[in-house]
């Protein structure tokens, strides 16, 4: 049960860091110094968006509109850690069988 409790946090560690990076590399896009057009960042930039969209979009739809302000990764951030949190505290309960 261990493994598996390490398994999870493995994931999301890497959920984690793949929000983190599509949050970066957004911000280098809308301050130029990425460009969109060369071919890289565009698939790295595709590839983010193809497996972040379905996260973000539950989330979009229940939040206000902020006027260009994308909220939807911080939301997501705070759930993995939120549930990171949970998985760890609990653990030694669904280890022991308690």
């Amino acid at each position: 049960m261990q493994s598996l409790i390490q398994i999870i946090l493995l994931i999301l560690d890497v959920v984690w860091f793949i929000v983190i990076a599509h949050v970066v590399m957004s911000w280098l896009i809308n301050f130029n110094v990425l460009n969109r057009h060369q071919q890289l960042v565009w698939q790295i930039w595709t590839g983010l968006e193809r497996l972040l969209e379905p996260v973000y979009a539950p989330i979009r739809r229940i939040l206000p509109n902020m006027g260009g302000l994308d909220l939807s990764p911080l939301v997501v951030l705070i759930g993995i850690y939120a549930i990171r949190i949970i998985i760890i505290n609990n653990a030694p309960a669904l280890i022991h069988g308690i």
